[in-house]
């Protein structure tokens, strides 16, 4: 396989005429499914912790998402959901989909706001029906596992203040669990296995934010200020999934960082990130026009890191499907820059929902296999610690196999047409040649400019 640098025409793959929207009855059945899993797990109630960075479950389940405020959701086996809220959101919970009991519970609320009209929570977990012979699972944003503690399903991200309220309900502790992995393990997972309709509006999201990051590539020039550059990636207001990242000179080595009054320079690195719920691009290379320009020391970037970093991303490409088993991703990385200079010590791929990495199976001796209705990141850094920098071509799939591509195409049809046309453009252009089940959802798919002022050359596979 030979990895050249070279002018290419991107297309316009046209963006979303109307976004996607979860019906009433999705909610129900994704309720329904979590009753399974109860069942599965001698569980009588699942309350689900929710809060601004942490609302992933709680948005799943029933549409609601936290604003200011906290929030706790009740679901038992029989009858509607019990939503607790503070002042703030009370009214705003009227728009989620989901029937659900709304409880005032004002310790939810901000400081300094009233606390005499609503429930305690005692009270509010009574009326829910749960009692000392209640078995419950709390769900937040994380679960661990026995090389963190020796008990890990007794062990809580979530407010103590709800977990020592339910232990002392109980008078077991026992009876009280972390059942995170409900939602979030790598294999089977409620929010790893993607509806078609949860997939739809993953592309939606990732059409804003890969034509957001292609707009400040084809946009961006010496002497904007990183927030002036920003402003290119032209936000919506979609929720974000992360923090909007972009930054260049020393801070683009971190990656991390917001947008400051810094100004874009020629012969400096940079880096930049868009992150919206359900999708996320992200970009890196150096703001040159060619290897000119390119600082002393590097100037053979392209050979060294860009040319091998992309040749790795094309076979992982190429190599992922349903049935492969996460750990073959994580050794093909690894067999082709390994090596300590490339500094890849995060999984490669993970998968993205609501919040930004739910999880990931790629991992060393991973036995997991991938499944239709994932989707996952195409997420390698080389963090090379080095004056070389890095180079980032993070875009979003969907794994779906034909019964699922079927129903894609049949419900949304202008989605199946942008990935067909991307996957063409991948196969005939750039050179990756994917599997039938292999679903792009970025505008700017495997598209990689090594010299960001040179955005219309980039690398591809010539066989």
């Amino acid at each position: 396989m030979t990895i050249n640098h070279t002018s290419v025409e991107l297309p316009d793959f046209g963006m979303p005429s109307a976004e996607p929207i979860l019906s009433q009855a999705i909610y129900e059945q994704r309720i329904a499914k979590l009753r399974q899993k109860m069942q599965a797990l001698e569980l009588d109630f699942v309350i689900v912790y929710g809060d601004r960075e942490h609302n992933a479950n709680t948005t799943y389940l029933c549409g609601y998402d936290p604003r200011f405020e906290e929030s706790l959701l009740i679901v038992g086996k029989t009858g509607l959901p019990h939503l607790l809220l503070g002042n703030e959101g009370w009214g705003y919970a009227e728009l989620a989909p989901l029937p659900m009991q709304r409880v005032l519970f004002q310790s939810l609320s901000l400081m300094g706001q009233d606390r005499l009209s609503g429930v305690s929570l005692n009270d509010a977990l009574a009326a829910a029906g749960i009692n000392s012979e209640s078995n419950i699972g709390v769900a937040g944003w994380k679960y661990f596992t026995t090389a963190e503690f020796s008990e890990p399903e007794y062990v809580f991200e979530t407010p103590s203040y709800l977990i020592d309220a339910l232990r002392k309900l109980s008078g077991n502790p026992q009876q009280v669990r972390n059942v995170n992995a409900i939602f979030m393990n790598p294999d089977d997972g409620l929010r790893i296995l993607n509806e078609a309709e949860q997939l739809a509006m993953f592309e939606f999201a990732a059409c804003y934010t890969s034509s957001g990051l292609k707009s400040v590539l084809f946009n961006m020039r010496p002497g904007l200020t990183e927030m002036e550059a920003t402003t290119l990636m032209e936000l919506n207001g979609f929720p974000l999934g992360a923090h909007t990242m972009l930054s260049n000179g020393p801070r683009a080595a971190y990656g991390l960082p917001s947008p400051s009054m810094n100004t874009l320079k020629v012969g400096e690195p940079f880096t930049m990130c868009m992150c919206l719920w359900g999708g996320l691009n992200a970009r890196a290379g150096w703001l040159v026009h060619d290897e000119s320009e390119l600082p002393e020391g590097v100037k053979d970037y392209l050979q060294k890191l860009a040319i091998p970093y992309f040749r790795a991303i094309v076979k992982w490409y190429e190599h992922i499907g349903i049935g492969v088993p996460a750990g073959e991703l994580y050794d093909l990385i690894h067999g082709e820059i390994g090596d300590p200079f490339f500094g890849v010590k995060l999984n490669p791929g993970h998968f993205i929902h609501l919040d930004e990495w739910v999880h990931s199976p790629v991992y060393k001796g991973s036995e997991l296999k991938f499944k239709s209705g994932m989707a996952m990141q195409v997420d390698v850094i080389p963090g090379t610690g080095t004056a070389y920098h890095t180079s980032n071509i993070e875009d979003g799939i969907a794994l779906a196999d034909e019964s699922l591509r079927e129903e894609i195409a049949q419900k949304f049809p202008e989605m199946w047409q942008r990935i067909q046309a991307r996957r063409k453009f991948m196969a005939e252009v750039i050179g990756i040649k994917l599997k039938p089940e292999v679903l792009p959802f970025s505008n700017i798919p495997a598209y990689l400019p090594p010299y960001l002022l040179s955005p219309e050359k980039v690398l591809k596979v010539e066989r």
